[in-house]
């Protein structure tokens, strides 16, 4: 598949024009959308675009970084809620600007913060957001408590947020990362933090070079592939999952 192609793909899927099927894959066979249509969420936008600091696909070193990090941030958009994913900017003007020039949105407009795992580049951006609930699954809530690091708790979050997004483990990353997988428009999306770096990374299902089991990662990346038609990853814009 082309760039032009590809596109197009993107442009009838997401546009929601054909709503019985849908795309097509490179070899030319049906791909069934997995979204359901009502879900209660009206949209996402992504905020910040990530990048790695060194990509082994672009022929750079895994020993050593070149370029600061930064990762993948997300807003979910539901029924009376917003939900920010892993805020991602150190200083809070540009964390503002990032998100009203998004989504028209404010920092005090997020209801929600979840973080997906406890790397720093994931919750660089959470003090911005005082007056929003913070949450992360289990493990990575009470590390990220342990670290004293925050003016307030992150609370420990089951297997829903607001009713509509799912919270799912996705280890292989890091062992207690989590991932949110929700239904907009038909199209069922997964926000995979870094349990998926970059497209390239998951089209190969290979972890990141600090991932600390890179056969359960490339597990969970085929978990993600049998729920998703939309990943965003951590380090990544989005792309479809075919």
């Amino acid at each position: 598949m082309n760039r032009r192609e590809f596109l197009g793909t993107v442009a009838t899927v997401v546009g929601g024009q054909n709503k019985k099927l849908d795309a097509k894959n490179r070899s030319g066979s049906s791909v069934k959308l997995k979204g359901r249509k009502n879900s209660g969420i009206k949209r996402w936008d992504v905020i910040t675009i990530g990048n790695l600091s060194r990509n082994r696909y672009w022929g750079e070193s895994e020993d050593r970084g070149v370029r600061s990090a930064i990762c993948s941030c997300t807003v979910i958009s539901g029924d009376g809620f917003h939900i920010i994913v892993d805020p991602s900017l150190k200083d809070e003007k540009a964390m503002a600007t990032e998100l009203d020039r998004r989504t028209g949105l404010g920092l005090n407009d997020m209801d929600a913060v979840f973080v997906t795992h406890q790397h720093g580049d994931h919750h660089y951006g959470l003090k911005h957001f005082p007056k929003a609930k913070w949450l992360a699954g289990a493990e990575v809530a009470a590390g990220l408590n342990r670290s004293g690091r925050y003016s307030k708790p992150v609370a420990p979050v089951g297997d829903r947020i607001f009713e509509a997004v799912e919270v799912l483990s996705t280890p292989g990353h890091t062992m207690d990362h989590h991932s949110l997988r929700f239904d907009c428009k038909e199209l069922s999306v997964v926000i995979a933090g870094d349990a998926v770096a970059t497209q390239d990374f998951w089209v190969e299902r290979m972890g990141y070079f600090n991932t600390v089991d890179f056969d359960l990662s490339a597990r969970t990346m085929d978990k993600i592939a049998s729920i998703a038609d939309i990943v965003v990853p951590g380090h990544d814009n989005y792309f479809l999952s075919l």
